[in-house]
């Protein structure tokens, strides 16, 4: 009887894999980075919004970032990633050089599951 009770809830509960921001582009530059999970800015593709996890700066510049909004645990989305690299911090876009994303570790968004 349990038995036939889990069997039905199982069928009738179902989730839907919904997958926010993780594109093909950042997914391929990841597979060539040997799947790490933590890539420097500087190789994620525009478009794509990333979580900061690590900033691999001196000291002073690290509190500088965070001031600006580019601290650990922050969301933030590469707008273009050019000469300078243009990233949407909370509602400002912020450009940075190419030799500062490189000191700053990222990862990507992961697939968020929603039940229907």
């Amino acid at each position: 009887m349990a038995r036939n009770v889990w069997l039905k809830l199982s069928a009738s509960a179902r989730v839907k894999v919904v997958s926010m921001n993780w594109p093909n582009a950042f997914e391929s530059a990841l597979q060539d980075e040997s799947r790490c999970e933590l890539c420097p800015l500087s190789r994620v593709k525009a478009g794509v919004a990333v979580r900061i996890k690590q900033l691999c700066a001196a000291p002073e510049l690290q509190n500088r970032l965070r001031e600006l909004g580019l601290g650990e645990e922050q969301i933030i989305k590469l707008l273009t990633s050019q000469t300078n690299f243009i990233c949407q911090v909370c509602n400002a876009r912020l450009a940075i050089s190419a030799q500062l994303a490189q000191m700053i570790l990222v990862e990507p968004l992961r697939p968020a599951v929603i039940p229907i």
